[in-house]
Parts: structure tokens; C-alpha cells; sequence
């Protein structure tokens, strides 16, 4: 396979689409690849590498605007960076702006340049669908970059579906899951457990999440409220945001002592090897990607049956899916867990196996790597 050289746009925040775009790239790079990341900020994680470029996008403030564009100046940046450095394909992870600013682009590498543009493939993540796309105001403009789109993907069947029925495009979506590259943990669990406070034979929930309202975060406090005759029973809230304004319902519950909560934690290997099970409570996820990097710390997940999740976790082999809003559900199965650890070690390692084989970086970005070949030699394609 010839090396390619790819532009990824991504947000570049410690979010779902964010980190896995940003794996990619890295992936993408060792495997010799070109990678040229245009956004607004230098994604956190992403490490210096000689095949590795980053390109920032200035936001404009004309006082004739209301407010600062980021549309128009991300589309001019991805046209200097082509041509450049000519490049093979755009890689946009969000419909919108992304894949809005790609095709806006391309246009202009077509029309002023009268050039070949790069293909353009858009990756959808969630949001962008499951909440934007139901926006009146935007809609057309999301189906329209979608089906604009050389090439779409999906991070779950369950997204896939969900884009063709809100939407009602009939754009082909290839279906291309997450992956979690496991990270080598810096402190033993004993150290953790001791820093956190927990006892060795405490049971010990971890929740990964940015806390937005889909989340249900007052399901989980509620859910700890119905354990509070089990203090050795405690949650671990590893919060990317302010858990400020939960702190009165973890009073009013009179949990204190057993909900523990760290905000944007460095070093989250650390802490998921020191749980013993993972709990999500959300409403929606087309994915779930905490939920894919506790498993692969080998920890049984709770969690409820929405959006992609069974995709991810396998009920009752690598975990245990209720309905969404299902309390009592899930503070039985606690207890149960609690009452057999066996079990918890059995799905544990049931789950570790299936995102080492299921989720591997291998596997998934070699995935990537067919599909751009696939599309870049389509004769068929609209690109």
C-alpha cells in the first residue's frame, strides 16, 4: 500500500470523538503515513513524530460578525494545507462544522485551483446526528454534507441506523468501531485503592464521563443511595467537567463517604485498574468509549441497553444491561456482584478478551486503512 498523506479534523478535547481521532492519526503515522491535524487547538494527547503535522485554525472576529466564524477559516486552512502538501484525502471526524468547512474546501480546490481535491470521508460520532440533526435549523446542511461526502462511517450500526431514519439519506455508511489503545498503568492497583481510600475488599464502581445531562449522573447518585446499608460499597467519578452542581443530591442521599470524585484526572489507566466494575447510566451513546476502556482493564460493565451499547457490551458474558432509568435493576445486580466476586471476575476477564480481540487498534485501524484504499481507488465515486 502506497504511504498517504491525510488531513484528520477533529475537536481536539479529551471527548469520545476527539481522543479516537487522535489515536488514529497516531496510528496512521506510525504505520508511515503522512498526518496533518487542522483544527484550533493541538490535540492534548497527540506526541511529536516526524510524520506527525499540526496546522491551527485561526477563529475570525470581524466586528461586522456577531460572532467569531470558524467554518470559513477552517475550509481556507485545509485548501493552504493541500496545497502545500498535496494531499490524498480530508479524514473529518463531525458532520458539521467538518465536513461543511471539507466540501466548502474542496470546492475551492476544484474551481480555482482546477485541481482534483482530496476525497473527503466524514466520520459521525453521535452528537452531530443524535442531537444536531434533529435541529431544524441545521438539518439540510447536516444531510447535505453527509451525502456530499466521498465516503461515511459510523461508529456503530446503531448510529447508522439512527442517521438513515432522522436524516432519510440513502448515503452508503460504513460501520467502523472505536478502538482503545490499553495504556501500561504508572501506580499498582494496592497504591491507588490506598490514595482513594478503599479498602482491598471494598467493591469499588468507576463512571467515566464528561458528565453531560445524557449521562443520568443523578441515576448513579441515586443508585448509591440505595446501597448506603452497604458502606463498603463505594463510586469512583473520574468527571471531564465540574461535579459541582451534583454535590446536593450526594448530601441529600447522605453518600459522602462513598461517592468519590477526581475532575479531568491525568493518568486514567491508574484508576480504572484500581475498580472493579464500570456503571453508565446514559440515556444515549452511539458508542461508548469509556465503557470500551474499562473493559479492557478487565472490568465487568453496568450499564443500560441505549443507543450502541450492547454493541459494546455483551449481556451477561461481559457485563449486565438494564433500561434506562432502571434504579432498582441496578442496585440488585451490585449487590449480587457484590455477593460473588467470581462472577465479577469471570466477566472481567470475558470483557478484557473482547476488547483485546473485538476493539484492537490493530484490527480497527487497519479497517481505516482498507477503506481509504477502497475509496480512493473507487471509479464509481462522486469525488
Amino acid at each position: 500500500m502506497k504511504k498517504l498523506t491525510i488531513a484528520i479534523t477533529c475537536y481536539p478535547t479529551i471527548g469520545g470523538s476527539g481522543v479516537v481521532a487522535t489515536n488514529l492519526g497516531i496510528e496512521l503515522a506510525r504505520h508511515g503515513h503522512k498526518v496533518h491535524f487542522i483544527t484550533y487547538e493541538r490535540p492534548f494527547s497527540l506526541p511529536k513524530h516526524k510524520n506527525i503535522f499540526f496546522h491551527k485554525v485561526e477563529f475570525n472576529d470581524y466586528s461586522l460578525f456577531k460572532y467569531p466564524d470558524y467554518t470559513l477559516p477552517l475550509a481556507e486552512k485545509m485548501v493552504e494545507v493541500n496545497e502545500k502538501y498535496k494531499l490524498d484525502l480530508f479524514h473529518v471526524h463531525y458532520a458539521v462544522p467538518h465536513a461543511t468547512a471539507a466540501l466548502l474546501a474542496r470546492k475551492v480546490i476544484q474551481k480555482v485551483g482546477n485541481k482534483k481535491a482530496p476525497c473527503l470521508i466524514t466520520t459521525l460520532h453521535g452528537t452531530d446526528i443524535t442531537l444536531l440533526a434533529r435541529d431544524p435549523n441545521i438539518d439540510s446542511i447536516i444531510r447535505c454534507s453527509i451525502e456530499d461526502s466521498c465516503a461515511v462511517t459510523a461508529v456503530s450500526n446503531n448510529l447508522k441506523q439512527e442517521t438513515t431514519k432522522i436524516l432519510k439519506t440513502k448515503k452508503s455508511i460504513e460501520v467502523i468501531y472505536n478502538f482503545y489503545h490499553k495504556k501500561p498503568t504508572t501506580k499498582s492497583r494496592t497504591v491507588v485503592r490506598k490514595e482513594l481510600k478503599v479498602k482491598d475488599n471494598d467493591l469499588l464502581a468507576v463512571h467515566l464521563s464528561n458528565l453531560r445531562d445524557v449521562k443520568r449522573i443523578p441515576d448513579l447518585i441515586n443508585i448509591f443511595g440505595g446501597l448506603k446499608k452497604h458502606p463498603g460499597i463505594k463510586l469512583l467519578i473520574l468527571a471531564g467537567g465540574s461535579f459541582k452542581k451534583f454535590i446536593p443530591l450526594v448530601k441529600k442521599q447522605k453518600i459522602q463517604k462513598q461517592i468519590i470524585v477526581r475532575e479531568n484526572p491525568s493518568h486514567i489507566e491508574n484508576f480504572l485498574n484500581a475498580s472493579d466494575f464500570g456503571i453508565y447510566t446514559s440515556k444515549k451513546e452511539s458508542f461508548g468509549l469509556g465503557i470500551l476502556e474499562t473493559l479492557a482493564f478487565g472490568k465487568p460493565i453496568l450499564a443500560t441497553r441505549a443507543g450502541g451499547i450492547p454493541e459494546v457490551v455483551a449481556h451477561k458474558k461481559t457485563g449486565l444491561l438494564f433500561s434506562v432509568g432502571d434504579i432498582k435493576g441496578f442496585i440488585s445486580a451490585i449487590k449480587k456482584l457484590n455477593a460473588d466476586r467470581k462472577l465479577l471476575e469471570t466477566m472481567g476477564k470475558a470483557g478484557e478478551k473482547e476488547a483485546r480481540e473485538k476493539f484492537s487498534t490493530k484490527k480497527i485501524v487497519r479497517r481505516y486503512l482498507n477503506y481509504y484504499q477502497k475509496i480512493l481507488q473507487c471509479k464509481d465515486c462522486d469525488c
